[in-house]
């Protein structure tokens, strides 16, 4: 019987079930690690790779669903948008927790850090060293996959693909000069409301570089397997607006936490 309207009905699939175990897995053995209870780790480590190969078969799936099988009609292509578009809502808000939390403290710094912020024997970070540098890196890297977008819409597969490298590789930077700085810092996130504010933020905005470098990794691969066209492009759009929203978040970090809060 043919399909007589443009939505996708998913066939039953075993990899919700088997990700959400996997991600119970990851959480209860980082619990279980965390308070050195026996065989944490190994639970940890075992959860771990559970979901990312879960999340790999199951990511492998859509692919093929809107690559090879052509499910993914413009109206799916639609709600897909609106997703991704609400999963970055949902990243916004974890990352607004984060300055509340270091504006709530350095506006009214308290009797305890000194009264003062940074409080009184933190040496902070100065902002136009490395975190200027990567800043110049981040914008860099956003300016290229804007490129590889045009480069995609204009059916230039060469360009695009020279785009996603020197996008991936700027994020390699980025990520190599992060780690540089946290291990040339004079505190760390045990040293009270500066460290634990500064690492949570620059910590997890590292992590979603990770993320996002992993995510444009894998759209250079499509690109070079001939995955995209200029009108069926969405995998490569969901990574570019994650990136985008990286970049965003850095010049808040970068304005907020390395120089005013570093002032």
């Amino acid at each position: 019987m043919s399909q007589k309207h443009p939505f996708h009905l998913v066939d039953p699939s075993p990899w919700p079930l088997v990700t959400s175990s996997a991600a119970f897995a990851t959480t209860t053995g980082a619990v279980m690690y965390m308070h050195g209870v026996n065989g944490g780790g190994s639970f940890l480590t075992f959860g771990l790779l559970f979901l990312v190969l879960s999340m790999f078969i199951w990511w492998r799936d859509v692919i093929r669903e809107g690559t090879l099988e052509g499910q993914h009609t413009s109206i799916v292509q639609l709600g897909l948008r609106f997703g991704m578009i609400l999963f970055i809502v949902s990243e916004v808000m974890f990352f607004f927790a984060f300055f509340w939390a270091f504006f709530w403290a350095s506006l009214a710094p308290t009797a305890e850090i000194g009264s003062v912020w940074p409080p009184q024997g933190i040496e902070v970070l100065n902002a136009w060293e490395v975190p200027f540098l990567n800043t110049l890196i981040l914008l860099s890297s956003g300016a290229s996959v804007t490129w590889a977008h045009h480069a995609i819409v204009a059916g230039n597969r060469r360009e695009s693909i020279l785009a996603l490298l020197i996008t991936i590789v700027l994020a390699v930077v980025f990520t190599a000069l992060q780690g540089f700085e946290y291990t040339n810092a004079s505190f760390s996130i045990s040293d009270g409301i500066y460290g634990s504010t500064f690492y949570m933020a620059t910590g997890f905005h590292g992590f979603h570089v990770c993320i996002g470098t992993i995510f444009l990794t894998v759209c250079l691969v499509r690109v070079i397997l001939y995955h995209f066209t200029k009108q069926h492009h969405f995998g490569f759009e969901a990574a570019a607006w994650y990136w985008h929203f990286v970049d965003v978040v850095w010049l808040f970090l970068f304005v907020s936490v390395y120089w005013w809060g570093g002032a």
